[in-house]
């Protein structure tokens, strides 16, 4: 069953990481404020961080890539059977190839990237591929970013809460610096558990830096999650 949203749906049967809270709260978080006219969506998945922005902004030109074959495929559809069809566009490439391949810097470049930092594996090796840091290194992230972003441009991540600092100071090297952090909590007395990341290559002394709590209790979302998200779940 493909997952429905308010103006678009995404067929996921094909991809080993399936919609979830991430990939929607980078989707509706990333900033656009800066009018972006081109995308770029790293290990698009299934395509819903792209399909977001294609929603929210007038970006002309949406690239994404993934290297597993069959997420490509599943964007490539997602793609088409959205009404934003004629500016997504997907590739099948593994980071350093698209970096090889590219003449192009984008004003915004989004990932949700492979994060479980244990040694673990499920036995399910597309999954693992999906879902594992060693598939995107966070090295390997930090560098696209500074390759490929344009002068005025912002590069924006989902990242485990415990990875925030070492990805600041990642991206230090390629002269990336936070312009907004917001820290993800699944409830007011949970953990923090998840941070979104903004980077720009110009540094600022005083950027914002907030908390996002999702629910207040099960299914009982707060109003700021629900502000952010009603544009796109069907029940907000």
């Amino acid at each position: 069953m493909p997952f429905q949203f308010k103006q678009f749906s995404v067929e996921q049967d094909r991809c080993a990481m399936k919609i979830g809270t991430d990939g929607v709260l980078l989707g509706a978080w990333a900033p656009i404020e800066h009018n972006p006219y081109n995308v770029l969506d790293i290990g698009t998945g299934t395509g819903i961080i792209s399909l977001m922005i294609a929603q929210r902004s007038h970006a002309e030109q949406i690239d994404a890539f993934d290297i597993d074959e069959d997420a490509y495929e599943q964007a490539v559809d997602n793609f088409e059977n959205s009404s934003w069809n004629d500016r997504l566009f997907c590739f099948h490439a593994a980071l350093d190839e698209f970096m090889e391949e590219t003449g192009d810097q984008y004003d915004l470049v989004v990932s949700n990237p492979p994060f479980y930092t244990e040694d673990y594996s499920s036995g399910n090796e597309q999954r693992d591929l999906a879902r594992f840091a060693d598939a995107l290194p966070f090295e390997d992230l930090a560098q696209a970013g500074g390759f490929l972003l344009s002068q005025n441009g912002i590069f924006a991540v989902i990242l485990p809460y415990k990875e925030e600092e070492k990805f600041i100071a990642l991206v230090r090297d390629f002269d990336l610096f936070p312009v907004k952090i917001t820290r993800v909590k699944g409830t007011p007395t949970s953990e923090i558990k998840r941070s979104l990341l903004a980077f720009s290559r110009h540094y600022s002394e005083n950027f914002p830096i907030d908390e996002l709590v999702i629910e207040i209790s099960r299914h009982n979302y707060t109003p700021e999650y629900i502000h952010l998200t009603k544009d796109f779940y069907l029940k907000m």
